[in-house]
């Protein structure tokens, strides 16, 4: 489940390419399979792990990959103090991983400092509306170790990019039909996975994600200006 559109943000074969907060890593292997040179950090060491097996597996077995000459490897790392040297990295994605970090200025800093002049980055977080209603059902969707600490305005969000001195050409919304799937974990219990509602849905959202059938492509196409559960911002660092 892809948040970011790479044509947006302007990724080509060996663009230097680094994700932060990466994950399971589905950002950097999109990237990988596009030809970019990417590292993939993460404060999760086990994340790390498994992010870079998939990583030196793709490069020896994904026909894409291969064909593209993408290459990658994963590091642990502090979002507020990044082991890269300044403009190190032609583009950036940061995929739902400021909303969890007290600090998000030191790490907006960060983000710039190791950005090129004329690069760019896609930012994303937690859609105000869709964030606030989970938030107002269950405080056990936040209030836990490593949870979300703030809900986000598009605006505010904005500022704060554009006071570290990156410039924003594009956005939109993504991920509508996530939005009831999350308000309905929180009404039944966030960690009740077992409920036959929350296991239906979890169902369909596989498929939606494995079948890429207009069925539900369609309709979540429509409803992410209204419902849309991620807000992507896509910023240039001027050269």
């Amino acid at each position: 489940m892809l948040t970011v559109r790479y044509d947006r943000l302007g990724v080509q074969p060996g663009d230097r390419l680094m994700d932060m907060g990466a994950g399971g890593g589905r950002h950097a292997f999109e990237a990988m399979r596009r030809g970019a040179v990417v590292i993939a950090v993460d404060a999760d060491s086990g994340e790390v792990k498994n992010a870079a097996g998939m990583m030196q597996a793709m490069v020896s077995e994904d026909r894409a990959t291969r064909a593209s000459g993408g290459r990658g490897a994963a590091t642990v790392g502090n979002a507020l103090s990044l082991p890269f040297a300044d403009g190190t990295f032609d583009r950036i994605i940061a995929a739902e991983v400021l909303e969890h970090i007290p600090d998000d200025r030191g790490a907006i800093a960060e983000l710039a400092r190791v950005l090129r002049p004329g690069g760019t980055i896609a930012v994303t977080v937690p859609r105000w509306l869709p964030e606030l209603v989970t938030w107002a059902i269950s405080d056990d969707y936040h209030m836990v170790p490593g949870g979300h600490v703030r809900i986000y305005r598009r605006s505010v969000l904005t500022r704060r990019l554009e006071a570290a001195g990156l410039s924003p050409y594009g956005g939109h919304h993504a991920h509508a039909l996530h939005s009831p799937y999350w308000w309905l974990k929180a009404a039944v219990g966030v960690d009740n996975a077992e409920h036959p509602l929350v296991r239906a849905y979890h169902r369909m959202l596989v498929w939606d994600i494995t079948a890429h059938t207009p069925v539900t492509r369609l309709p979540e196409k429509v409803l992410n200006p209204v419902l849309g559960k991620s807000t992507v911002i896509y910023l240039r660092k001027p050269a």
